[in-house]
């Protein structure tokens, strides 16, 4: 969706952030990258690494969606509080298999 749909992670992007289209092209590539890497046992810890790096840099995300309702994107608050901790909990599952 990172390709078909660009300015909807666009606009979920804190305005403090340059070059919205760059990051939601990269952040798209890395997505499909490191999927791709973990099927590989020679790639497979590097990327979990690169996982649990990005899943890091996606907090500050979640964090501006849950606190400005143009980039909620009309998802409940409640969903959009549990984003934050599920983030977490995806770290310690990639870190699980390091």
């Amino acid at each position: 969706m990172h390709f078909i749909r660009p300015k909807m992670y666009m606009r979920i992007l804190p305005g403090y952030l340059p070059g919205h289209k760059a990051l939601v092209t990269l952040s798209g590539l890395s997505e499909i990258i490191l999927g791709i890497a973990l099927c590989f046992s020679l790639t497979k810890d590097f990327a979990l690494v690169c996982i649990i790096c990005m899943l890091t840099f996606f907090l500050p995300v979640h964090i501006h969606m849950l606190l400005n309702e143009k980039a909620s994107m009309g998802l409940p608050k409640w969903m959009l509080v549990l984003r934050i901790p599920l983030q977490f909990l995806l770290m310690y599952w990639a870190f699980w298999y390091l």
